[in-house]
């Protein structure tokens, strides 16, 4: 029995041991972690559908807490007025969740441009909605305020041949950032404005 209770103490240890480990390194390397997403990941994406804007929204960014998440919302300035937001939103796609970076225009509600950024879709099919420039570009001039689906659904957005499941995806991203843009865009004015 006192071997048992040895041994109960011995995993113990070492589990908190070795947790305090990975949570300190976990800590240590988050600021790091953050800056490659921006620079690798978000930063592509950014750059192909916020073309043109005078600023760099990478570094004109600021975050909106959301059911304890933070969201990083990128600032963009045409024409010297900061006047389109970007941020990340996800939805359910073929091989788990696509992450889609949606730009609207403040002024006019309308979307400025779409890139996906994370997805683990098939590749050469669903993979397309990340490549395919013409997919993306059906997204552009419509209203943020409207639901967004493939026309099979009813909508307006023509799914990628074969991948209509990423297709939906994308439209449930875009979707969910509507739903995230509607409820945060006074505090998105104020951050703006500041």
């Amino acid at each position: 029995m006192r071997d048992m209770i040895k041994l109960f103490v011995a995993v113990a240890l070492f589990s908190m041991v070795a947790g305090g480990l990975l949570a300190s390194v976990r800590e240590a390397t988050k600021e790091r972690i953050e800056v490659q997403q921006l620079t690798f990941v978000k930063g592509p994406a950014l750059s192909q559908i916020l073309e043109g804007c005078t600023n760099n929204p990478l570094d004109d960014r600021f975050k909106l807490k959301d059911n304890g998440k933070d969201i990083d919302f990128f600032v963009a300035e045409f024409d010297g007025k900061k006047n389109t937001v970007a941020f990340e939103s996800y939805g359910k796609g073929f091989g788990g969740d696509i992450g889609v970076i949606v730009a609207v225009n403040l002024e006019t509600d309308e979307i400025v441009g779409i890139g996906v950024t994370t997805h683990s879709e098939t590749p050469g099919l669903g993979s397309r909605a990340k490549t395919d420039p013409s997919f993306a570009a059906q997204f552009k001039g419509l209203s943020i305020n409207n639901p967004f689906k493939v026309k099979s659904d009813g909508g307006e957005i023509d799914a990628i041949s074969g991948a209509t499941v990423t297709s939906r995806g994308v439209c449930a991203a875009v979707t969910a950032a509507s739903e995230t843009y509607k409820q945060y865009k006074n505090e998105i004015m104020k951050n703006i404005q500041a």
